[in-house]
């Protein structure tokens, strides 16, 4: 597996907890990425329960480290 079906079948699980997740990709290496979620507040548990096993599963047996970060689309941005 790359990294590119690793992302694709980890953004499918996420549309498929949330219709409305907004998704960004952030590919690092060959075999690590970066998912940033922003879902209604609602939905964020769905997300991280759907793609839990999955992200373990690609670390585990395939070798790609796909981490997802689950944000509230309406919370306001941190200030810095």
């Amino acid at each position: 597996m790359t990294v590119d079906e690793a992302i694709k079948e980890m953004q499918s699980k996420i549309s498929a907890a949330c219709a409305a997740a907004e998704m960004k990709v952030v590919q690092m290496s060959d075999e690590e990425a970066r998912i940033t979620v922003l879902a209604p507040a609602g939905d964020m548990q769905k997300i991280k329960d759907a793609t839990f096993q999955p992200t373990l599963d690609f670390l585990n047996q395939d070798g790609m480290d796909i981490q997802v970060f689950v944000y509230d689309k309406d919370a306001p941005p941190l200030k810095g």
